[in-house]
């Protein structure tokens, strides 16, 4: 139980904005309809939040991931009821699978009319339900404040996640006064982390000791933690070999000898022969996946396992786990450095000389051409333009795995994507709140014909509000990896996934105020690229791709790792 403070005079709209600024928000990204009416007109005189209007709902979910994902705080989303409300689902669904904190504030009918059926009337708390931490219905104007305090604490903790308030509109306009403080019940969500086990952590180091071939996988746990820095240090100092999966990409540098790339569907051939090869995996703040775990049955056959997780139902959920350790990355590591100071290591030199080696050797590979500009090599000279410093925002499809295999990532809150519900359209908005978030750094957004034309209403507000955002179009004139799978699988039977037609993106980018540049010839390509990125204002790069590139190496799903489809196969 909890008093409500007395805010008495201001009505349920200015009560909010006072609560969304307490909170640290600086922008927000909505779109106005009748039952938030009162919201707007609040933040018509407000001086501290930022209002991005965006051309559609869906998109400003994304914009508020690219937002949280770009910073590691809550982005906040404003749409009114009905329509407005479902059009947030697919990004409020996006946030939950990818652990994303969001408050998404919804407007709401009058609370008389909730349940009869009014107009724009949605039971949008149940719609939500399952993609939701926690949602509320505000029922009066005292319970706001404490409503708005408790889903930012709720979004961030544990693992991160979308919460919604779903706002009526009689609430908005009710003034706070003496007779609305009561004391009101909140759902005392615990948003504590968990205690690390002193005798497991124990336990998992005296394993960890005696590996001869030990395997680390990284996931975006340790970059939600903030934890990267101690996971560099015990790869470091124990010479821990690494992988990573698509979400954890950035948790280590690139370079670094002992990282071997992305692991899974489409992962290096040195990062799934590592698993394979391993006796010891150490899973950090990565939830096995089915893109990481293609095989129940044969993944890392070899090893023991170990997990780290903040969520304990990921625990033992798809792989028999030696060591489940209930915990945050940071935590975890922090017990793990400390207990490991007195463990006596098993000489794994020979390993480490194989992982270098493989890193050498067997990394990624593609056909190189002359007459065609090749989607690796526009990631790989996109990387030497940003010196692998960029914020990366993509789309789904060939493009997201190509860069996620080429770009050369250094840092936490890097490498912006849609990993768990592989979002089309997710792009340019994601990349947009990004940009928001990180005026100081350069944001680049790489995207395929596809799932540009999804989301392209949103390039109206690069200009509107001064944004540089450059933006690879990998254009195949195709679903690309639609197009893969038919062509491996389906016999070459290419059915509703080649565009007859398209836009001419040069006077889309026209239209909505956007410098435009197209690059064809692939010795011109990364002088092209630098001059692109010389501009201070947004930049639509079309590339013109073959059509038919694959994405490999590739692991058909349900085959194990040694099953992986290579250049040679293909």
């Amino acid at each position: 139980m909890k008093n409500v403070v007395l805010t008495e005079g201001k009505n349920g709209a200015h009560i909010l904005l006072d609560s969304l600024e307490k909170a640290g928000v600086n922008s927000l990204f909505g779109y106005p309809g009748g039952a938030v009416i009162p919201l707007y007109d609040a933040l018509y005189e407000s001086s501290h939040i930022k209002h991005i209007l965006v051309r559609h709902e869906q998109a400003a979910a994304h914009a508020a991931e690219g937002y949280a994902k770009a910073t590691g705080k809550p982005g906040v989303v404003l749409v009114t009821s009905g329509p407005g409300a479902t059009n947030t689902v697919t990004g409020i669904a996006d946030a939950f699978c990818d652990s994303v904190p969001l408050v998404v504030i919804s407007g709401q009918v009058g609370s008389a009319a909730i349940g009869s059926d009014a107009f724009q009337e949605l039971d949008i708390l149940s719609i939500t339900s399952s993609i939701t931490k926690v949602s509320y219905q505000v029922r009066t104007v005292g319970e706001l404040p404490l409503i708005v305090e408790e889903a930012f604490k709720v979004a961030v903790s544990g693992r991160p996640g979308p919460v919604l308030i779903d706002l009526p509109k009689s609430v908005m306009l009710a003034k706070d006064t003496e007779e609305s403080q009561a004391d009101i019940w909140l759902r005392q969500i615990d948003t504590q982390k968990p205690d690390v086990d002193a005798v497991q952590i124990h336990q998992l180091v005296a394993a960890l000791s005696k590996a001869r071939q030990p395997l680390i996988i990284t996931g975006a746990g340790v970059l939600k933690s903030n934890a990267q820095d101690l996971l560099r240090i015990l790869i470091q100092h124990y010479h821990i070999p690494t992988v990573s999966t698509l979400l954890g990409l950035g948790a280590v540098e690139s370079e670094n000898p002992l990282f071997l790339g992305m692991v899974g569907m489409h992962g290096s051939i040195a990062a799934n022969q590592a698993v394979d090869q391993a006796d010891f995996v150490l899973n950090i703040g990565s939830r096995f996946d089915d893109r990481v775990v293609t095989n129940v049955d044969d993944f890392a056959k070899h090893a023991t396992i170990a997990h780290i997780d903040i969520d304990e139902t990921e625990l033992g959920k798809v792989l028999p786990t030696a060591h489940a350790i209930h915990a945050s990355a940071d935590d975890a590591l922090n017990a793990i450095l400390t207990e490991i100071k007195n463990a006596k290591m098993t000489d794994t030199s020979k390993w480490e000389e194989s992982i270098r080696q493989a890193k050498r050797d067997s990394m990624f590979h593609y056909q190189k051409s002359e007459t065609a500009i090749m989607p690796q090599a526009v990631i790989q000279a996109v990387g030497k333009v940003t010196k692998g410093e960029a914020v990366v925002v993509t789309d789904v499809g060939q493009h997201q795995m190509w860069v996620a295999q080429y770009y050369p990532f250094q840092n936490n809150y890097q490498m912006l994507t849609s990993g768990g519900l592989g979002t089309m359209g997710y792009g340019i908005p994601a990349a947009i709140g990004a940009k928001f978030a990180r005026r100081d750094k350069e944001v680049v957004l790489f995207v395929g014909d596809g799932g540009f034309q999804m989301t392209s209403e949103e390039l109206a507000i690069l200009n509107d509000n001064d944004l540089n955002i450059k933006i690879i179009l990998l254009n195949n004139h195709s679903l690309g990896m639609v197009r893969q799978w038919q062509t491996l699988f389906y016999n070459g039977r290419l059915s509703s996934t080649v565009f007859k037609s398209q836009p001419q993106f040069n006077q889309l980018a026209q239209a909505y105020g956007i410098n435009y540049v197209r690059i064809e010839k692939p010795e011109r390509m990364l002088e092209d690229l630098q001059l692109a990125f010389q501009s201070d204002k947004s930049v639509l790069i079309e590339i013109i791709i073959p059509d038919d590139v694959k994405v490999l190496p590739m692991v058909n799903a349900g085959a194990p790792y040694r099953d992986m489809i290579t250049e040679e196969d293909a």
